[in-house]
């Protein structure tokens, strides 16, 4: 008859109380790898949290001994970890599950507060024989990913997510190393407890790895610093600032304004959450002169001092092009089409590339190529744009004319400056990288992979161009006068294009910037800097840039402890019959 009775009779009660006594399976999360500076600091890292869990089946009315716990309970959870209380008491009310996670990584202060508030209801119940509409919410260990130094570098780390996954930057790009493997825990629980003395079944976590960045600390510091007071001041849409080792191609700094504070994106305006530094694309102006003299010079069609006679305009296409002043004819070296910034001279000394124009933008097209402008960078970053650099069969009858000097193509900022760290590095193009290395779970440091090199124009030609290009900042026929930095030798080029409005696709404001390397006879140090669309003051690039190139170059000469090599300019003429 007993059989009978737990069988057929009670059967139905004895399966409720078994549900209640069962095994359940939660996850153990792995703690996510640090993100750190070359210099071993902490730009990403984790502390302790807790993700807050329940089981559903102990808030049914059978088990909870109330028809409303998940509301009840929601309502006492709702302020304290920042949650609706409406979505709460959803998931406390899920059929057929035994597991739901209600909030993500909660301090453990917060924790300590639930713990209390389950204690203190649990001892009212046992003493008035009521509810404890919290005993099956639970805690598990879930570390929270914090930012030590808020923005610094925000736009290079990007961010978590509320899955715990990477939502952007070096976080996105290297989730798989970061967040490791993932364990699980199998035990016993007897009414929202667990049973002591009852099996565990637990698969490790394996935690991630940890990521040492390319980048300076201190010189993202003051880069940043810099380009975001300059961007108030000249009331502008945005900015970046690129600091590169011109022996290794290692980016010392990255940083773009306004900027974001990853511990609190929920505050952050979502257009600031990429890296515009690397997903901007934009005409890059005189800065890309560069590139032309290059080709100039590689293919022997002029030395710098060649004469070259500049008008005040120039008959070509369907238009009459113009410098950024107006001027009575100037005869000046090919050294001083670049101090000048002559968009005419440059286009006549480009013009001489080729026997045809045909042939000449073919030749430009290849340098260009060489260069990386319309390829990838190499670092790999979530959504870097390419830049846009059309086969020269493409360029339409003004373009053959405008890309010379910078108008018709389009780059991003890490381009801009490699093309300069190229020539300081004697014309081989180091492949920028942003990652020195990994170290394993097992601690073992691995080493990035060494960077492509390539070269693109002669030592020759690369140190004749950092001559040239010392004309700019130091002679003061020069654009670039602002950059002059006391006892170092500076090589440097200021730009402004008109710039292409994302919204409107016409062109409407303009893009300053400035480009350059120290010391120009023995380079150590690339900065460039880029200003979109300067609503205040001045909008030509060595107003603008000049300034910032100038402060962070100090700060990296310094940071970086590179002595003046002592040995004079080579002053260059710059205008045709100067002489030395």
């Amino acid at each position: 008859m007993r059989l009978l009775q737990v069988q057929a009779v009670d059967a139905s009660a004895f399966a409720d109380k078994a549900a209640v006594n069962r095994y359940i399976t939660v996850p153990l999360a792995a703690e996510r790898g640090t993100i750190a500076a070359r210099d071993g600091s902490s730009l990403a890292t984790t502390v302790d949290a807790y993700d807050i869990t329940a089981d559903p089946y102990l808030f049914t009315p059978k088990q909870a001994k109330v028809k409303d716990a998940p509301e009840r309970a929601a309502k006492l959870l709702a302020p304290l970890v920042g949650e609706e209380r409406k979505e709460l008491a959803e998931k406390l009310s899920k059929p057929d599950t035994r597991y739901v996670l209600l909030a993500r990584q909660q301090t453990p202060q917060t924790w300590k507060k639930i713990k209390k508030l389950k204690a203190d209801l649990a001892a009212d119940a046992a003493a008035h024989k009521g509810a404890n509409v919290l005993a099956g919410i639970y805690q598990e260990k879930h570390a929270k990913r914090v930012y030590p130094n808020k923005e610094l570098a925000s736009s290079v780390l990007g961010f978590v997510n509320r899955e715990g996954e990477g939502g952007a930057g070096i976080e996105a790009m290297l989730d798989k190393e970061l967040s490791g493997e993932n364990g699980k825990i199998t035990y016993a629980q007897s009414g929202g407890r667990q049973v002591p003395t009852a099996g565990v079944r637990e698969k490790a976590a394996r935690p991630g790895s940890d990521i040492e960045l390319t980048l300076d600390r201190d010189i993202q510091w003051s880069a940043q610093q810099a380009i975001s007071k300059q961007v108030r001041k000249s009331n502008a849409d945005r900015g970046y600032v690129i600091v590169q080792d011109t022996r290794t191609g290692e980016l010392l700094g990255m940083a773009s304004a306004p900027g974001f504070d990853p511990n609190d994106i929920g505050k952050s305006k979502l257009d600031s959450f990429g890296n515009p530094a690397l997903q901007d694309v934009y005409e890059p102006g005189s800065t890309s002169k560069l590139m032309s003299m290059a080709a100039v010079l590689e293919e022997k069609k002029a030395t710098p001092g060649t004469a070259v006679t500049v008008p005040n305009r120039l008959k070509r296409a369907d238009r009459a092009f113009a410098d950024d002043v107006d001027h009575p004819t100037w005869n000046l070296t090919l050294n001083g089409v670049l101090a000048k910034s002559s968009n005419i001279g440059t286009i006549l000394a480009t013009e001489q590339l080729g026997k045809t124009q045909k042939k000449a933008n073919k030749v430009l097209y290849d340098y260009m190529r060489d260069f990386g402008i319309g390829r990838p960078t190499g670092l790999g970053f979530p959504g870097e744009t390419d830049g846009i650099l059309e086969k020269p069969e493409k360029w339409s009858a003004s373009q053959q004319y405008t890309i010379p000097f910078g108008q018709g193509l389009s780059l991003n900022a890490v381009q801009a400056a490699s093309i300069y760290s190229t020539i300081a590095n004697g014309g081989v193009r180091t492949e920028p990288s942003l990652v020195r290395g990994t170290i394993g779970p097992d601690g073992r440091y691995a080493p990035a992979k060494k960077p492509d090199e390539r070269r693109v124009v002669s030592e020759k030609t690369a140190k004749t161009l950092a001559k040239m290009l010392e004309s700019v900042v130091g002679d003061m026929e020069g654009t670039g006068t602002t950059a002059k930095i006391p006892g170092y030798r500076v090589a440097g080029k200021t730009g402004t294009a008109n710039r292409v409005d994302p919204v409107t696709g016409r062109y409407h404001g303009y893009t300053s910037s400035f480009a350059g390397f120290a010391p120009a006879d023995k380079p150590r140090v690339t900065v460039y800097c880029a200003v979109q669309n300067p609503k205040s003051g001045s909008y030509f690039g060595s107003d603008v840039c000049g300034p910032v190139y100038k402060k962070v170059m100090k700060f990296a000469l310094k940071s970086l402890q590179v002595p003046p090599t002592g040995a004079a300019p080579a002053r260059l003429p710059v205008l045709a019959g100067q002489g030395r």
